[in-house]
């Protein structure tokens, strides 16, 4: 649920005196006096034409006058444009204030839960439309609003002088319009709001038909015709949902446009007749037609952007409401202490209140200093329980401890930076090689020193020593770098070097969590790889996942998860002699190596 429309446009209005404090009180001032000044010409015409028409008219007075109406024609077009650049500066002040406060937020959320809703990510998207739109929107309604009731105040007199009824007829046409317009807003919004999700995977049809990671795949099997096609659909589905809100705007708004004219032809009708009578003069036709022309175009204009501004107000609470989302984990404030023995005491976790638990009461010491193997097949909850290590979720049940202090009560910043990790399904960054081994230490990222060690030490400093730009090569086939240079790509297992040297960019990391850290390598690779892992983490605490079995024959301990439960424990000797779970899985991993040619 949305905040209210109201405390929404505050909100909305408030952002451009925040953002361009000066800036956005200038354009109020001269907006201010752009709208006077159509009410100040009208006034000087009025007198030229009486001048001209008396009978009696001064030379002097006349051109005083002609040049005094033509000036404030001028200062008015004046006014306006200068106001309008102003205007564009707060907008784009405000529109980097809002782009920052949202993405800040959803960069500073602690934990996974909001990032893997997709919920969620209907929200974001509906915020960050508002933040593109609304605050711009509403700052220029909000400018025009102000121009119009000044416009209107200064034309009011006139109107009251020549027809006073005229006044009462324009102002029920327009409330009439209002109330009309922000219907209209309100079904535009509530579109918005009812297709999100089909908006949002048509964008996520469009990315993956230009994604080059999916571009072997979608050529391969054919699927351009199909992500073409569904990324259509969902366009056009949205698109009719959208017309179908404007049409109906169109009718209202086209009918009360006739209304208008109507109300304007009846004042011009009373007036006219009293020139002809002598009840007025031509100079209040005049008059009277260039005031209620002033009030009818400002006030139509506020109409209009009116429906605009008030859609923009409501998808502005969705913009609201991401900002005020809550941690989905409670913050901590302890220090990790050493040394890193980690221990899982009856833990169970699922994603969600009504999903299946993905861990069932794992208990789970990992000593310090010491290597734990862990085995399980696809599904068994290992890159699950490594998401609860590193606390990007907190179990439903069960309690986990670093050195005996529960993890909830650890900072999260701090426990993560005492932790190295390879996930399974690692990033592969559009940045330069030094980057995507650096940012494994943000304050780091200009130490290039460390960033060659730590890739001697993944076994990936001759790959990217032998790059065009060396480390400064843009690892990227859809970016270049700051020379227009065109970047280059590397094959699965060179990335995985890569990744591995930005874990090892972290040092001073107590635990390293290696999720199938060499499945993209060769046999040579990973047996250098392994060297080089017990080499570089010896007196750190060490989780290592893999399914090849080989690779975690060295661990203290071997652990196998089964449908989330620890299922069998030991070495691998133990585990071998026992004949469970373990043991089947490394014959069966061993029969396709067996070959009697081989001693």
């Amino acid at each position: 649920m949305t905040r209210s429309a109201s405390r929404a446009g505050v909100a909305a209005l408030a952002l451009p005196f925040r953002s361009a404090p000066v800036s956005a009180t200038t354009t109020l001032a001269l907006t201010v006096f752009a709208g006077a000044a159509p009410a100040t010409g009208a006034w000087l015409t009025r007198l030229l034409v009486d001048e001209l028409t008396s009978g009696a008219a001064s030379t002097g007075r006349a051109v005083f006058l002609a040049i005094a109406s033509a000036i404030a024609g001028g200062l008015a077009i004046a006014l306006l444009y200068l106001a309008g650049h102003l205007g564009e500066v707060v907008r784009h002040r405000v529109t980097l204030t809002v782009e920052s406060r949202l993405f800040q937020r959803v960069a500073t959320l602690p934990g996974l839960r909001h990032i893997e809703d997709p919920a969620f990510h209907d929200r974001l998207r509906l915020a960050e439309q508002a933040a593109q739109e609304a605050p711009g929107t509403v700052s220029q309604f909000a400018q025009e609003l102000v121009r119009s009731v000044v416009l209107l105040t200064s034309f009011a007199g006139a109107l009251l002088v020549v027809w006073p009824p005229m006044t009462l007829l324009l102002l029920a046409s327009v409330v009439v319009a209002v109330l009309a317009r922000l219907a209209t807003a309100r079904r535009e919004a509530a579109t918005e709001e009812a297709w999100v999700a089909t908006d949002r995977r048509r964008l996520f049809y469009r990315a993956l038909l230009t994604d080059v990671r999916a571009a072997k795949e979608i050529r391969l099997f054919g699927l351009g015709t199909l992500l073409h096609t569904r990324m259509i659909d969902s366009l056009a589905t949205v698109s009719h949902a959208r017309l179908s809100a404007a049409r109906r705007g169109t009718l209202v708004q086209s009918g009360l446009a006739l209304l208008g004219a109507a109300v304007t032809g009846v004042g011009t009708v009373v007036v006219a007749t009293n020139v002809v009578t002598g009840g007025s003069s031509v100079g209040d036709l005049v008059l009277f037609l260039g005031a209620v022309a002033g009030v009818q175009t400002g006030l139509s204009a506020v109409v209009l952007q009116l429906g605009e501004a008030g859609r923009a107000v409501r998808l502005f609470g969705h913009y609201l409401d991401v900002l005020d989302t809550g941690d989905d984990l409670p913050a901590g404030t302890g220090t990790p202490p050493s040394p890193a023995t980690i221990e899982l005491r009856d833990v169970w976790f699922r994603y969600g209140e009504d999903g299946p638990w993905v861990l069932r009461g794992v208990n789970l010491t990992i000593p310090a200093d010491a290597a734990v193997g862990l085995v399980g097949v696809n599904g068994a909850g290992k890159s699950t329980l490594v998401k609860l290590l590193c606390r990007f979720y907190d179990p439903q049940r069960g309690t986990i401890t670093w050195g005996g202090v529960d993890l909830r009560e650890l900072d999260v910043a701090a426990l993560r930076a005492r932790i190295g990790v390879v996930f399974q399904e690692f990033m592969t960054y559009d940045l330069s090689a030094a980057e995507n081994i650096g940012i494994g230490q943000v304050r780091q990222l200009d130490d290039r020193s460390r960033i060659v060690a730590a890739a001697r030490a993944a076994r990936a400093d001759d790959t990217v020593a032998a790059l065009p730009n060396g480390y400064d090569t843009v690892l990227s086939r859809t970016h270049t770098d700051d020379g227009d240079r065109a970047g280059v790509t590397l094959s699965g297992g060179q990335w995985q070097r890569v990744a591995l040297a930005r874990c090892l960019m972290r040092t001073d990391a107590e635990l390293i969590v290696l999720d199938e850290p060499t499945s993209g390598l060769d046999a040579e690779g990973e047996h250098r790889v392994h060297s080089t892992l017990r080499r570089h983490a010896q007196g750190r605490t060490r989780l290592l996942i893999s399914h090849r079995m080989s690779a975690l024959r060295g661990a203290e301990l071997i652990v196998t998860l089964v449908d989330g439960r620890i299922a069998e424990r030991g070495s691998h000797d133990e585990l071998m002699d026992a004949d469970g779970e373990y043991a089947r899985l490394f014959r069966l991993q061993a029969d396709g190596y067996q070959d009697a040619r081989v001693r």
